[in-house]
């Protein structure tokens, strides 16, 4: 009896060229087995792209594929490095799984419908996009008032950047001329900042906080504007894009959007008296399924890498529909802009400034002389930086103690630490991987 347990329990630990950097694979043998496994280059089309098929010396049976550090899956069909699709995406055999509305892809043998066409394709238990039946592009099926449904994936095109890659970042019209201390401003200067309407119970449509468009369907903003989280009423929320200023419409150059979900950061927390990961994202209502659409005065901002930072001392730019003073009872009615620069973060925490109030999620920055500033009502929009005649947000306008006093610069949630929440939250890969930003620096 011990000799019949210990061989249900001996396994074979396979060794990758990788396998400094990552765990061994322990798969279940029997013990003759053990003793004459060995691998084949895979000419039979077992293994694809490379990999080595494990076969049994006693019956010459294939086990199991060993895959490239770049590949994997039962038959190292999946290229985790993938980042386009070629033509209308037949041989897509990258890693994204959420469609282009942010919804979370099912598995492709989630329904018993779908089996025969993810066997043919070698689908396997994944929930990555494909394209079946030779649609348009890669899509993939996801749950949608307890049905499942098909919807198309954010991945682009093989050879040609993504829309919001290609243009991110590029105004119409250099900035024109407060913000506290700023300028007036134009939409065509800062064509990324979105203004967020909260409908109250009466029916009145209030400004609730400034926000930047990241891409045609997505709008980036502050948690601490959503005071009931995930869970404030997406319905009685509205962003406009385009607009000059709050009291004027002009619907030559606006497009208006309700709000189809709100994402606020899981670890938003204003205990502190700070507000940290406060961060959040507003996914806008397709229309004719479209949602924003490329003009001079609307634009995607670009964002930066992961883990990128600047200088201290580079002069960024920040805009919203704010306080133009700090006493003011009323916020500005007008786009205004102001200039800032990046503060280092030791000096941030200095006991003269904000000492352990700031977390590593968050950065300062302000004028020299103290001048300009964010202010009440700028809360969620963009702190941009020029890079490579590019804009790209850095940060999102947080909190601060008043407004452009001496030694309390404003706070800005430091957006190159949550690219990956935003690639997870909203599928767009290479937007939040910061595909725009230059190789070179």
């Amino acid at each position: 009896l011990f000799f019949i347990l210990l061989r249900m329990k001996l396994c074979f630990l396979i060794f990758t060229r990788s396998s400094g950097e990552k765990p061994p694979v322990c798969f279940p043998v029997s013990y003759v087995e053990l003793l004459i496994l060995r691998s084949f280059p895979s000419s039979d089309g077992i293994c694809l792209n490379g990999g080595s098929s494990v076969k049994s010396l006693t019956t010459g049976e294939h086990m199991f594929c060993l895959c490239a550090d770049e590949f994997e899956g039962g038959r190292c069909e999946t290229d985790k490095a993938a980042q386009c699709y070629e033509g209308v995406g037949l041989y897509y055999r990258g890693t994204v799984s959420r469609s282009a509305r942010g919804r979370t892809c099912e598995q492709w043998d989630s329904d018993t419908r779908e089996r025969f066409m993810s066997s043919d394709v070698n689908e396997g238990r994944h929930n990555h996009c494909r394209n079946l039946l030779f649609r348009r592009r890669p899509w993939c099926q996801v749950r949608r008032n307890q049905r499942l449904v098909k919807e198309y994936c954010h991945i682009p095109r093989c050879g040609s950047e993504s829309p919001a890659a290609s243009t991110c970042g590029q105004r119409s019209r250099r900035k024109q001329m407060k913000i506290v201390g700023g300028t007036v401003a134009t939409a065509e200067a800062h064509p990324w900042v979105a203004a967020i309407f909260w409908r109250s119970e009466s029916g009145e449509k209030v400004f609730r906080c400034g926000g930047s468009l990241i891409s045609d369907c997505w709008v980036l903003s502050a948690a601490h504007c959503f005071p009931h989280g995930s869970h404030d009423k997406e319905r009685r929320f509205s962003v406009v894009l385009g607009r000059n200023a709050l009291n004027e419409s002009d619907p030559t150059a606006e497009q208006r959007f309700r709000v189809e979900k709100i994402i606020v950061h899981d670890g938003f927390d204003d205990s502190e008296g700070n507000f940290n990961n406060d961060i959040a994202l507003l996914k806008l209502r397709a229309r004719g399924g479209k949602c924003a659409e490329e003009s001079r005065t609307v634009k995607a901002v670009c964002l930066p890498p992961p883990r990128q930072s600047l200088q201290p001392g580079v002069a960024c730019e920040i805009a919203g529909y704010g306080k133009e003073k700090q006493a003011l009872w009323y916020r500005s009615q007008y786009l205004r802009e102001a200039r800032v620069n990046l503060l280092a973060d030791d000096v941030c925490r200095h006991k003269d400034y904000y000492e352990n109030m700031i977390s590593d999620n968050m950065f300062c920055a302000g004028r020299p002389d103290w001048s300009q500033d964010a202010c009440e009502g700028d809360s969620g929009g963009p702190l941009v930086c020029e890079v490579g005649g590019r804009l790209f947000q850095f940060g999102v306008i947080s909190w601060g103690d008043g407004c452009a006093k001496e030694y309390r610069p404003g706070v800005y949630s430091r957006v190159t630490n949550y690219n990956g929440w935003i690639g997870e939250k909203t599928g767009l890969t290479s937007v939040a991987a910061g595909a725009a930003f230059p190789q070179n620096l």
